[in-house]
């Protein structure tokens, strides 16, 4: 399938997981992908895993000057952008009374500084006909103990995308959100492996009766990308197994 050939296609946090999936969709559809990782030896990996035209760029989604290098190659190498999956985010765990500023900072500097200019700088880079996909999480409704911050920083996630779409509405850019149940990438399997009998429960709590897999993630991104979706604007799209709507 070609559905994205010739197209600049960026993914933030594409070395594991549900990114990755997403630039192998991506560049198996014939786009040119510049994924982004912190650790430059697992994003070396990643590339070849992905293959195709891609190009990987070390950084910190919360770190400006990392974006700005990550735009600056694109614009080199193309002179424009024609799909952003801000997908980059941290997830920790800690109890609501032994917060710190610490864990805060972190959380929100990934999963909200980081994809708010994520996408402000692609915008220049960015005509009609562009898609911006967010990457959300079914914990943004609900309130998982232990992950108040993390939990927020998804709500807050939904909310960009509704007004993003309403202030790009003239440039022909459209917003969505993505928004994941349990998938098993690699941070859902470590977890599963310390916490035994957990994946029985939680195949059990979803209406599907399995967990998600990155691929199904990564095919709803590309959905939300390609012109399949060309009237489908400031919406959440859970990929759960149903565990939100039933």
């Amino acid at each position: 399938m070609t559905r994205f050939k010739d197209k600049v296609v960026v993914v933030t946090g594409g070395s594991d997981g549900i990114g990755l999936a997403t630039a192998k969709a991506f560049a198996a559809q014939g786009a040119n992908v510049y994924v982004t990782g912190r650790r430059q030896e697992r994003l070396d990996e990643a590339v070849n895993e992905i293959g195709g035209a891609t190009v990987g760029i070390q950084g910190d989604v919360s770190n400006l000057s990392d974006l700005e290098r990550l735009y600056e190659r694109v614009k080199r190498d193309h002179g424009r952008v024609d799909v952003v999956f801000a997908n980059a985010g941290i997830s920790e765990t800690v109890t609501f009374g032994a917060l710190d500023e610490e864990h805060f900072e972190r959380v929100f500097g990934a999963n909200v500084k980081g994809v708010v200019f994520s996408v402000q700088k692609a915008l220049p880079l960015m005509t009609s006909g562009g898609t911006v996909i967010l990457a959300g999480s079914a914990s943004g409704s609900k309130g998982l103990p232990g992950l108040s911050v993390y939990n927020a920083t998804k709500a807050a996630i939904r909310s960009f995308a509704r007004t993003w779409t309403t202030d790009l509405k003239s440039r022909g850019i459209r917003v969505n959100v993505v928004s994941p149940g349990v998938i098993e990438t690699p941070a859902i399997q470590t977890y599963l492996h310390n916490n035994a009998g957990m994946e029985d429960v939680l195949k059990q709590m979803t209406p599907l009766g399995r967990l998600g897999q990155a691929e199904d993630v990564a095919n709803a991104v590309l959905f939300l990308a390609s012109n399949e979706s060309s009237f489908v604007a400031g919406v959440e799209l859970f990929v759960d197994g149903g565990v939100m709507a039933v």
